[in-house]
């Protein structure tokens, strides 16, 4: 299941962004800059933790990818093999390289702990094909839609699968530790959620990715009593 994932992200991913409706930020873009630079290093110290504890074999045919698309949307997604996108409305949020290190660590550490293989099992398989498009894709050409809908069916990450709770409260703690491992402090993770509560309730629609994920207050008092572990990646820089 993971290889095929893996396999489908890429081919979903690639369609994506040579579709004519997606407008990928060129890569002269300083923020298209930085989302490359901020998720090399993630990938870098991820990569590095993984093969230094006995997991390499688990991401040994990631093929990492960062990309910036011009969007409304606040949002952000890492799919299986390590697809990344970050959308230009969630910038605002995370205003500098910590804040984006939040976003991207949180979401890549959806794809380390295999949750959409773990959603993927938990989907029926005659979903492919017929499921309904989520919002990231509602104005795709029906090419990119079909890919994306099959990528749906298998538990793909393209549509922002509805994460469960404890697999949400998992990804921010991993996310919390990978973002130290690659020298951002993890305790500026509670002021990009206090800022991401704030934007949701002066009335900015909340991201995709947020639609079945902790209370605002819940997921800062999680992040807090996870912070001294995490810090302790930070400090052993």
């Amino acid at each position: 299941m993971t290889s095929q994932l893996q396999q489908q992200a890429a081919i979903g991913y690639a369609q994506l962004l040579s579709d004519p409706s997606t407008k990928v930020v060129s890569t002269n873009s300083s923020q298209t800059q930085m989302v490359k630079r901020v998720g090399a290093k993630i990938a870098a110290a991820v990569t590095q933790y993984m093969n230094q504890n006995g997991y390499g074999e688990q991401i040994k045919n990631y093929k990492w990818e960062f990309n910036l698309i011009e969007s409304k949307e606040i949002n952000a997604w890492c799919m299986p093999g390590g697809k990344v996108a970050v959308y230009t409305g969630i910038l605002p949020i995370t205003k500098d390289e910590a804040g984006l290190a939040t976003v991207m660590g949180h979401e890549i550490a959806h794809a380390i702990a295999q949750h959409s293989a773990e959603r993927a099992s938990q989907m029926a398989l005659a979903q492919v094909g017929g499921a309904a498009v989520g919002v990231a894709t509602s104005n795709k050409s029906e090419t990119t839609q079909a890919v994306v809908n099959q990528l749906y069916g298998i538990g793909g990450q393209l549509t922002i699968l509805k994460y469960g709770r404890n697999q949400e409260l998992e990804a921010d703690k991993m996310g919390l530790s990978f973002m130290a491992m690659a020298g951002y402090n993890p305790s500026t993770a509670v002021g990009f959620w206090q800022r991401m509560s704030q934007a949701s309730s002066n009335g900015a629609k909340p991201p995709v990715f947020l639609s079945t994920h902790p209370t605002d207050e819940s997921r800062i008092a999680q992040i807090q009593r996870d912070l001294p572990e995490a810090m302790k990646y930070y400090k052993g820089r």
